[in-house]
């Protein structure tokens, strides 16, 4: 049986979605490697819409699984209907909606909340021992949902960085083509474009943290 892995958007575009570069890499990397995927994001409204030409919060109202869609391609289901279960594995790619539409991390740091769809799924992943894979700031969400004690990375930013010492993870710094794995609680990390200045150094690491998913749904433990 074909590997299936989960993939969870927050939109589409770096500044209230997901990275569209770092959500096409994961997918390209993962066909690359004959494993087969399925999208999901929550049918919610986005917390704020950015023009993405000039930066700006425009007054819009756009829809996070309808905008989601369109990194999909349209073959895209609400998060709701993920089961952990149905998967070996589960990925996150970054881009500022985990922040904002995914949780409140944006706005409230430390003192952040997490869509709870989302995190009753980290959890189930987490509890039947499948590999988790996030990337850019995404991995602020490791210690809210999951507890301490976790290594993860998103790269060096100094605020970030406290913010996830101060939930209780342990952030291991990194460089845009490495990655940081706990074996223990089979995750793994990459900074992508919280380092990256281009789409081939963002793809060094996010290509190794897909790499090491496969290799750790290899193993059962």
């Amino acid at each position: 049986m074909s590997k299936q892995v989960a993939i969870v958007l927050s939109g589409c575009g770096v500044q209230d979605g997901s990275e569209i570069y770092e959500t096409t890499l994961t997918l390209l990397r993962l066909d690359q490697l004959g494993i087969a995927y399925r999208c999901f994001a929550p049918d919610i409204a986005h917390q704020e819409v950015i023009d993405h030409h000039s930066g700006e919060a425009v007054e819009e109202t756009r829809n996070v699984l309808v905008e989601s869609a369109r990194l999909a391609r349209g073959e895209i289901s609400p998060l709701d209907e993920l089961s952990a279960s149905d998967f070996d594995a589960l990925i996150l790619p970054g881009g500022f909606g985990a922040a904002k539409n995914l949780s409140n991390y944006a706005t409230a740091k430390s003192e952040m909340e997490v869509h709870e769809d989302l995190a009753e799924l980290l959890i189930e992943f987490h509890d039947a021992r499948k590999p988790i894979g996030l990337m850019c700031i995404a991995p602020v969400l490791v210690p809210k949902v999951l507890g301490p004690g976790i290594a993860v990375t998103i790269g060096t930013d100094p605020e970030v960085c406290g913010c996830i010492s101060a939930m209780g993870g342990l952030h291991r710094s990194c460089a845009v083509d490495d990655i940081v794995v706990d074996f223990e609680h089979r995750l793994v990390t990459t900074p992508a474009y919280m380092l990256a200045t281009r789409i081939s150094e963002a793809a060094l690491g996010i290509n190794k943290l897909v790499d090491r998913i496969d290799e750790m749904m290899d193993v059962n433990t």
